[in-house]
């Protein structure tokens, strides 16, 4: 929200592709700083994690608008669409930690990580494929679960 009284909602001239690639550069330094364990510009994963959920709620805003939507929000109504998109995804996550028994408390943060990074290589190939699926979660699922495999990974990091 800081950011969004700061600059506006520059975010929306993004197309989703573009804050998909976004994300990937994110997940890819997360990964590269994780293999390296050196950062040279003194920033550490805990900033990319953060940017990560930032950027997967500004997907699932954009995949909502249509051609009428502004191009410029009022920063309350970001902030009311941002925290309806973090408390719908904050619903999944508690419905799938119950399914799957908090698994995610036992795993590496280098294994999400690589489950982000391997989500988002679905999407572009979605994307790619102009939405079209014969099977799998659509777009916006997939942004869900990058979130929240974000939101375990800074738990995981003490923040």
């Amino acid at each position: 929200m800081k950011k969004t009284r700061d600059y506006g909602t520059a975010w929306r001239i993004l197309r989703p592709q573009s804050i998909t690639d976004q994300i990937f550069i994110k997940a890819q330094r997360i990964r590269t700083l994780e293999e390296k364990k050196v950062s040279k510009v003194g920033e550490d994963i805990t900033g990319e994690y953060i940017g990560i959920v930032n950027y997967c709620v500004i997907a699932m805003m954009q995949l909502e608008s249509t051609a009428e939507t502004a191009m410029e929000l009022a920063p309350d109504h970001v902030e009311h669409l941002f925290d309806e998109r973090v408390n719908e995804t904050k619903e999944l996550m508690f419905a799938k930690n119950h399914d799957y028994g908090e698994a995610w408390r036992d795993m590496r943060i280098s294994s999400l990580t690589d489950l982000i990074l391997m989500k988002l290589l679905r999407v572009k190939q979605i994307e790619d494929n102009q939405g079209l699926t014969e099977a799998s979660e659509g777009v916006k699922a997939n942004y869900q679960d990058m979130l929240n495999y974000s939101v375990f990974a800074l738990i995981k990091l003490g923040v």
